[in-house]
């Protein structure tokens, strides 16, 4: 199963920080999404594009979790030559994960 198919996103950038919001479209795909979607797995989706720290930020009653990924828009979006590396995209291709449902 995609990430896409229990939880959509929301992203937000400001200069190289990328923060993405996951939000479980059902409250009891809450749990699914927190054991499968942990920092260092985030980080290691995201490999070659972020560049520092990826911290999660747990919102339980809202049913999301939040990731804010540092140096991941190659130096901020109005100095970087990536073509549409911003949040967005990068919320987009989270989206991509696949989730064990065990």
């Amino acid at each position: 199963m995609l990430l896409r198919d229990i939880a959509h996103s929301r992203a937000g950038d400001k200069g190289d920080i990328s923060n993405i919001s996951v939000i479980a479209y059902r409250q009891e795909d809450y749990a699914l999404l927190a054991r499968e979607l942990t920092a260092e797995r985030v980080r290691a989706h995201f490999a070659g594009v972020v560049h520092g720290e990826v911290a999660r930020y747990e919102l339980p009653h809202l049913g999301a979790l939040n990731f804010v990924m540092r140096s991941a828009l190659g130096g901020g979006v109005t100095r970087s030559l990536a073509l549409d590396a911003h949040g967005k995209s990068l919320s987009g291709a989270m989206l991509d994960l696949e989730l064990d449902e065990k």
